[in-house]
């Protein structure tokens, strides 16, 4: 009877145009399997495993941080099978994440290897200790990080992942391993990273550790090499003057090969080519920096940017000046950079060009506030004229002054409105009249 409902289903999907399940393969609790998401609901997603019936798992197994999903329908995941039921495979991502997966979890996480989660509730000398599905587990110092860290103090009430590496005492002794969960996701950071990285790709690293002759930079899930003479232009006599553990940098890979007999990757890398990048940003641009030596060629300064020279031509000395007297160690002097030679890097600057860098940033200043202030007032007669307009104030206007030959205009004008209404001419104003008559 079975069999012959399986042969209806692939009979109903072929008829529906979908393809029948090349195979279906039985699952086993604690089995690391691989899957295509079919299906997003709003608390389960939906995931085809080659099995008889789809698998399912919660949806904040796949979740980030924030709560957002991070796959979508099509996307592959991998995940460990927590039970089997009669409505098909659970799965999960992060076991102990979300609830749901029993008692079981510790041993599932041990055998499948997959990552548990759990929370650091203390330390000891040595190591941690962590609360795992409400079993106490231990992780020896050895195994809390990848590198060496002096204590753990801040690991302290965090959810972490581990991987369970041995389970004693049935079950009441239990050994954990966040090295070993720290390593797999490097190994696929560093994946997915050397499927992109090429020759002259640049990159932020951190410092990892300081050697004698260079420095190794994590490029997350990978590490390169800068070399002690790639660290900047001019010679650096010591790593530590120049960098940190735990410093972030910005480098450019500059060569890679393979490992002999690894499938490892050997990077080099270059600190040279930011500081090229901050020496351009730097044109045109005023520096202060400090006298560090007076040679025959000029003055060694120390930038922001690194030292460079000032030739004796740029000091802006009389002739005859004396460079020791005018300029001792030490002192502070404004500088603007010439250029950088491309071949050795050396930085050249000048002292003398200082009071022409700041004419021209004065006039791009002038430039650009003349322009904001016409911008939105149409056609004018000149910016400089409109720029004096908005700045100066206006001048109050002139009294309107009475001209003398106003009434002979009215005069005039009576004349005319007489000769155009009949030649009579206006008769004359009978205030004389009284006047003559009281005489």
């Amino acid at each position: 009877m079975a069999e012959q409902d399986e042969d209806f289903a692939a009979m109903f999907e072929a008829s529906q145009g979908a393809q029948p399940r090349k195979s279906s393969q039985r699952l086993r609790v604690g089995q690391s399997v691989q899957g295509v998401v079919i299906q997003v609901g709003s608390h389960t997603l939906f995931v085809d495993v080659g099995a008889k019936a789809e698998a399912r798992i919660d949806r904040e197994q796949l979740c980030d941080a924030r709560g957002q999903l991070t796959v979508g329908v099509g996307d592959t995941i991998r995940a460990t099978v927590a039970k089997i039921d009669r409505d098909g495979p659970l799965l999960v991502k992060n076991l102990g994440r979300g609830g749901g997966v029993g008692k079981a979890t510790i041993e599932i996480a041990y055998e499948s290897k997959a990552p548990i989660e759990g929370t650091v509730t203390g330390t000891t000398k040595g190591g941690l200790t962590v609360e795992i599905a409400g079993i106490r587990a231990f992780c020896p110092a050895s195994q809390a990080d990848i590198t060496y860290q002096p204590n753990f103090d801040h690991l302290i009430d965090q959810k972490l992942q581990f991987q369970v590496t041995e389970i004693r005492d049935g079950g009441r002794s239990v050994v954990v391993s966040r090295k070993a969960v720290l390593a797999d996701e490097r190994r696929q950071q560093g994946q997915a990273l050397r499927d992109k990285l090429e020759v002259g790709a640049e990159l932020t690293g951190t410092v990892r550790s300081i050697q004698p002759y260079g420095a190794f930079i994590d490029l997350g899930g990978l590490e390169g090499l800068c070399h002690v003479s790639q660290l900047g232009h001019g010679r650096v006599d010591r790593v530590e003057d120049v960098l940190s553990v735990g410093e972030s940098v910005k480098v450019r890979v500059l060569a890679m090969e393979p490992r002999p007999g690894s499938d490892e990757l050997k990077i080099s890398l270059t600190m040279r080519a930011q500081q090229d990048v901050e020496a351009q940003k730097a044109a045109e641009k005023v520096m202060e920096a400090t006298v560090a030596q007076v040679t025959a060629a000029g003055v060694l300064v120390d930038t922001p940017i690194g030292r460079g020279i000032v030739p004796n031509r740029e000091l802006g000395l009389p002739h005859g000046g004396d460079a020791r007297r005018a300029f001792p160690m030490g002192k502070k002097v404004e500088v603007v950079v010439l250029n950088r030679d491309t071949s050795s890097g050396k930085l050249r600057l000048s002292i003398k060009g200082v009071a022409d860098a700041e004419a021209r940033q004065a006039y791009r200043s002038f430039k650009a506030e003349t322009k904001k202030a016409t911008r939105g007032k149409g056609k004018g007669f000149g910016s400089l004229g409109d720029l004096l307009r908005d700045k100066l104030p206006e001048a109050p206007a002139a009294p309107k002054a009475r001209s003398k030959a106003a009434p002979k205009a009215k005069a005039k004008s009576a004349a005319k409105s007489g000769q155009k209404s009949g030649g009579k001419k206006p008769a004359p104003s009978s205030a004389p009249r009284k006047r003559r008559r009281k005489a």
